[in-house]
């Protein structure tokens, strides 16, 4: 009765409402979803940051209570100034969508910006980190500028104030230097590349002593191609010492890091490259000054210490004679000395040859080969007894081989039957059957009969 009853209501359930496939359902809820939520501002902690070889960033977005799995594709997180990274918190815009083959939904974002900071700041910051890990801001890495450069070449936009304001203090400090002027954008689309290109234009050039990159202040987003990490690398691979002059004192950019010398503002760096003209003029003549004085002293003394020492001074000729005196005396001494040593070594010599004399080794040698002789004689004897011995075993032998040897019987007219194939000697008539073929050895050649008869 009761399961009569629950069949009587799943019929009427299924008659009323429309079954869903679990596609169909999925398929609904992505619709409902998009079309419910097009677009939603949300914020939360970036975690389990990941980008796959497609390129497209996949993350998790969640705050105390709750997550929610995000997608960012490859197209807009190209556009991203800063990277992502776990544990960053962030604030973005995108719409809602599920995955219908899992059923999970999920954000796609079309925009992110670091929560609380600027996005160009928190690049700058993560530039920064990763360069100098690298070690693109070391000292090791830094050149020394020339104390006197002959040639500047000045990277910065001809129309600004900068350049005017650098040349004209150069042009102080130390007149008919020669300036070169690389002009470049130093803001706005292509800025970067300009730099870089002009950057390396000086290095394959390689004719130019310092290098300043210089611009004016403004604010974070106006130095941004000094912040970018072409720029950066270009700088770290000139050949040519670089000072980087970008904006106030107060300003910090990633060229500043890398370049060989950071000069607070642009005014600052035409002041470090060159000295002033009329303080080495002075210097020159007071060093020229203190030199000539020395110079004077250090004759003057020389002189001084000349004239005593000329007191002093025995006459050369009687030095030559005494001289000459101590050489024969050395030569007197020097060959009595070595005939000396020449009589010793002529008697020890005499001693050697007597004991030599004495000690002859060709008597011990005939005594060696007399004894040698002796061996010989009897080591010969000894081998032909040997041999006899040797020899009348083996006849012997012979002659009990040759009596065994079965051959021999069949020459004195024997023979031996053997089964075939099997081979076997044939010793009674009771190991053979009637019609079995045999074969019979004789002392030359065999012959192959057949069993008629047995007796």
């Amino acid at each position: 009765m009761i399961e009569s009853n629950m069949n009587i209501l799943k019929t009427g359930i299924k008659a009323q409402h429309n079954i869903y496939t679990v596609s169909q359902l999925n398929s609904d809820i992505k619709l409902l979803l998009e079309d419910s939520f097009p677009f939603v501002w949300i914020s939360g902690e970036i975690s389990n940051c990941k980008m796959p070889g497609s390129g497209h960033l996949y993350f998790t977005l969640k705050d105390e209570n709750s997550q929610i799995s995000c997608v960012m594709f490859r197209g807009q997180n190209q556009k991203l100034k800063f990277d992502l990274e776990s544990g960053l918190s962030i604030t973005g815009l995108g719409r809602i969508s599920l995955y219908e083959p899992r059923g999970t939904y999920q954000i796609i974002f079309e925009y992110l910006e670091p929560k609380g900071i600027g996005a160009l700041q928190i690049a700058f910051e993560q530039l920064k980190d990763r360069l100098a890990s690298e070690g693109l801001f070391d000292d090791k890495f830094k050149q020394p500028l020339p104390f006197l450069p002959k040639k500047i070449s000045l990277i910065t936009s001809p129309t600004g104030a900068v350049v005017h304001d650098i040349l004209k203090i150069i042009d102080r400090r130390f007149p008919n230097l020669f300036i070169e002027i690389v002009p470049v954008k130093v803001q706005g689309e292509n800025a970067e590349k300009e730099i870089v290109h002009a950057l390396e234009l000086l290095n394959t050039r390689n004719d130019t002593d310092v290098t300043i990159l210089a611009r004016g202040g403004g604010a974070l987003e106006d130095l941004n191609a000094f912040n970018s990490e072409i720029v950066a690398r270009a700088i770290f691979s000139a050949k040519i010492p670089v000072i980087s002059a970008i904006g106030h004192e107060t300003d910090f950019t990633i060229s500043d890091f890398v370049a060989d010398l950071r000069a607070p503002t642009p005014s600052a760096a035409a002041e470090l490259v060159v000295p002033r003209k009329d303080e080495l003029k002075r210097r020159y003549e007071d060093i020229f000054t203190k030199l000539k004085s020395n110079i004077h002293q250090h004759i003057e003394k020389h002189r001084y210490i000349l004239a005593q020492v000329s007191v002093r001074l025995v006459d050369p000729k009687r030095k030559l004679h005494d001289l000459r005196l101590k050489t024969d005396d050395y030569t007197t001494r020097l060959t009595k000395i070595f005939l000396n040593r020449i009589n010793q070594k002529l008697e020890q010599f005499k001693l050697w040859k007597d004991l030599l004399y004495t000690n002859n080794p060709l008597g011990y040698i005939a005594n060696l080969n007399e004894r040698l002789t002796n061996m010989s004689d009897k080591l010969s004897t000894l081998n032909s007894i040997y041999l006899n011995d040797k020899r009348s075993f083996l006849r012997e032998n012979r002659g009990r081989l040759y009596a065994l040897n079965p051959t021999a019987i069949l020459k004195r007219g024997y023979s031996i039957t053997r089964t075939i194939p099997e081979a076997g000697v044939v010793k009674t008539s009771h190991s053979v059957s009637i019609g079995q073929n045999l074969e019979i050895m004789l002392a030359k050649g065999s012959l192959l009969v057949n069993v008629h008869e047995k007796k």
